[in-house]
């Protein structure tokens, strides 16, 4: 048996002879269609349009910036969009494009580095909890619970009051208040599925533990998860963006959106061109996610299908 999304569709016995061939044309044209739901979406699109342009920009940043995020100009110090520098620069003389691509760097790193580990630690102790001994169940409930009851940005002055600011311990905090919400969302779908036909019949005929989570709890879990995910990405730039304007996230000259945005507070009565060009990606990447979120959700949840 193979199940996909939140729900099995279909039943194929252990003793099949084409079982993976069977189940490889059902999953790849179930994420076709999927996909297709996905592009034909406004909201979808969206947010794959949004989220690929900052992504490839954070990429490429080194191949599409004019100048060097750190390289002085102090004739042109405090200057609006030209020609030369289509952002305008900072009070150093910096070009404020170019710091804007190498600060996406930052913040989208740590975003996806953060959150992909959190999903692996939580998947890994969501399934434990659901599946696991009650005790080891209690125990990482009262410990996530823990953790959530603070919110994110406490932790992180406290973090960066005791430590001082870098970007690993940045890094840090968004595994450890990323992780319980995995945990949480993987342990509710497993304890959901584990007493279900399908899995009591895969049990009866001998399929190991490692094999039952592998071949269905796992798919169940992956669409969830990844909304989830799109959702964090916006909260963890923010988180880094507000402790960078706070000058307690990532260390000076490294670029950073919050960082820019700081400087052009400091300056607006000079020039608005720092916090409308460090803002502008701020925005954007909210947007972004926040679609590719929303699309996801009523693609992978059946019951909020809309027949896209």
């Amino acid at each position: 048996m193979w199940s996909l999304g939140w729900i099995p569709v279909s039943a194929v016995p252990s003793e099949n002879p084409f079982p993976t061939a069977m189940a490889v044309a059902v999953v790849h044209k179930d994420a076709e269609h999927k996909l297709r739901r996905l592009i034909r979406n406004w909201q979808g699109l969206t947010g794959v349009v949004l989220v690929l342009l900052l992504l490839s920009s954070a990429i490429l940043a080194p191949l599409l910036a004019p100048y060097d995020p750190n390289a002085l100009d102090i004739p042109a110090r405090l200057s609006g969009p030209t020609w030369w520098h289509i952002a305008g620069t900072d009070q150093l003389g910096r070009d404020t494009f170019s710091r804007v691509l190498y600060g996406g760097r930052v913040a989208l790193y740590l975003a996806t580095i953060g959150i992909s580990i959190s999903m692996v630690f939580g998947l890994l102790f969501g399934m434990l909890m659901g599946y696991g001994p009650h005790w080891a169940d209690n125990v990482l409930l009262l410990l996530f619970d823990v953790i959530r009851s603070f919110p994110t940005i406490v932790i992180a002055l406290a973090a960066v009051a005791l430590l001082g600011p870098s970007l690993n311990l940045i890094l840090a905090i968004v595994i450890v208040t990323t992780i319980p919400g995995y945990a949480r969302l993987v342990r509710t779908s497993t304890m959901a599925l584990r007493n279900t036909e399908f899995i009591i019949a895969e049990r009866s005929l001998g399929v190991t533990l490692g094999g039952i989570l592998w071949r269905h709890i796992l798919p169940n879990v992956v669409g969830p998860m990844f909304i989830l995910a799109a959702m964090d990405v916006p909260v963890v730039v923010a988180v880094e963006a507000g402790l960078s304007f706070l000058g307690l996230g990532v260390l000076p000259p490294t670029p950073s959106w919050g960082s820019i945005l700081n400087e052009g507070y400091l300056l607006i009565r000079q020039t608005p061109w720092p916090i409308i060009a460090g803002g502008i990606p701020l925005v954007l990447t909210t947007l972004g996610f926040t679609f590719l979120g929303e699309a996801l959700r009523d693609i992978f949840d059946p019951r909020l299908a809309k027949g896209i």
